[in-house]
């Protein structure tokens, strides 16, 4: 399987990342991104693009692949609306056009997160935003789409956060990772399990196309 991962280098792609390394069913895997990943394995092919609202300088490079992990995204802490548009709604919208033209045959997999409101009327403007990115992707031409709903992530194997206030979180909330998954299984994860995850649906799909946390750990274990 040949997969596109976008955003390697954050907390969510360097585990999703992780898991494709790993996975023997994964041979090829082009990460895009503004920067590019400390990792590097014979499988793994890099593009370094500062623009990534715009693809069209590399699309002969972007065809053939059998799936999408789009796993960029950004804290709405301290963001207008529009401006959280802009890098969440505008931008994967943008992307995805431009995949499903070149690989109609792909399956496209996007974390938005739980309490995505895909009634995008809701009082929290990162829900609607990221519901409206959700219901827009739900209507592309690819062959299947799936969005995955992620609660708590707790990191794991070395992955790291790039958001400071996030990092000092995970010092405190880590250690007590445990008891947080015994007391809410529902609602908490990891980047393993998530990265498992997406892989498993990329190849066998799944039941339904909104996979909230605890489906998400469920297809971990269990598969699709």
């Amino acid at each position: 399987m040949k997969v596109i991962l976008l955003g390697a280098t954050g907390m969510v792609g360097q585990g999703v990342l992780r898991e494709c390394l790993l996975d023997p069913e994964v041979d090829r895997i082009l990460a895009i991104g503004r920067n590019a990943t400390v990792q590097q394995h014979e499988k793994l092919h890099q593009i370094v693009h500062h623009d990534l609202s715009d693809l069209s300088a590399m699309e002969g490079e972007l065809v053939g692949y059998d799936a999408c992990l789009f796993c960029l995204g950004v804290s709405s802490a301290g963001m207008q609306e529009e401006a959280y548009r802009r890098v969440t709604y505008d931008l994967a919208i943008s992307i995805a056009r431009t995949l499903a033209k070149l690989n109609p045959t792909m399956t496209f997999i996007y974390v938005s997160g739980a309490g995505t409101d895909g009634s995008e009327r809701g009082r929290m403007m990162w829900a609607r935003v990221k519901g409206k990115t959700e219901n827009a992707l739900s209507q592309m031409p690819f062959k299947a789409v799936y969005l995955f709903r992620p609660g708590y992530i707790q990191p794991l194997h070395g992955v790291r956060t790039k958001t400071k206030w996030y990092g000092a979180v995970y010092a405190i909330l880590g250690p007590l990772y445990p008891l947080w998954k015994l007391l809410f299984p529902k609602y908490v994860t990891t980047t393993e399990c998530l990265g498992r995850a997406m892989l498993n649906v990329a190849k066998q799909g799944a039941l339904k196309s909104v996979l909230e946390n605890q489906d998400i750990n469920g297809i971990c274990q269990n598969g699709s």
